[in-house]
């Protein structure tokens, strides 16, 4: 008997996080604006169940660029945040301007002055190879009416 354990074991560790870049690419003259919205759209994120921290960063090397980042205590939580109606009305037309790139990963080793922690990742084996539009599994002809 083969036994397996979840892969999302690490997402419902309280040890476990998320963490959600952003990278905007912001002109001088919307600058303001764009510090405004992303202080309102951290501000209601923060108040979503599993946010841990978030912050607005400024490259140091490019004088445009711009990065918003949060952080979870797992996807699910993240994913729950996002469907609230305030964070849709107030965070998600900002950070859908994001750079088009990945920009969710899990913490897979978190090392301090302390110690280091790490969590298994929760990426499917065959994520490489399935993409949006086709099955984990064989294919599977579609439904027609």
């Amino acid at each position: 008997m083969v036994t397996q354990t979840s892969p999302w074991a690490s997402l419902v560790d309280p040890g476990a996080s998320l963490l959600v870049v952003g990278r905007h690419r912001v002109a001088p003259e919307d600058r303001a604006a764009f510090h405004t919205d992303a202080a309102a759209a951290l501000d209601v994120l923060s108040r979503q169940a599993g946010f841990t921290q978030g912050s607005i960063a400024q490259s140091t090397d490019d004088a445009d660029l711009l990065l918003i980042r949060t952080e979870w205590s797992g996807v699910g939580a993240y994913r729950r945040a996002l469907s609230a109606y305030d964070v849709k009305v107030r965070a998600v037309p900002l950070l859908s301007g994001a750079l088009d790139e990945p920009s969710a990963f899990e913490v897979v080793l978190h090392l301090t002055p302390s110690g280091s922690t790490t969590h298994p990742s929760g990426l499917a084996q065959d994520a490489g190879a399935v993409a949006l539009g086709s099955a984990a599994g064989p294919d599977v002809a579609p439904v027609t009416t």
